[in-house]
């Protein structure tokens, strides 16, 4: 299972790690997914979902 929000699509940023003596090396900055139970069409469905995409349908639902 890929590290992708099931909402926003977001994926895991890469780029570099800086040292001190500011020596590269490729490090990952991972996706905050939480498992959450979802109604989608009626069922609730267990989904892993981005902690700002999750914060976002709980604004609009509240709201």
């Amino acid at each position: 299972m890929s590290r992708t929000c099931a909402v926003s699509g977001k994926k895991a940023l890469s780029g570099n790690r800086r040292s001190h003596s500011l020596r590269a090396t490729r490090r990952k900055w991972n996706v905050n997914l939480q498992k959450v139970k979802v109604m989608v069409d009626g069922k609730p469905q267990r989904i892993r979902i981005s902690a700002r995409a999750l914060k976002t349908l709980k604004a609009q639902s509240n709201g």
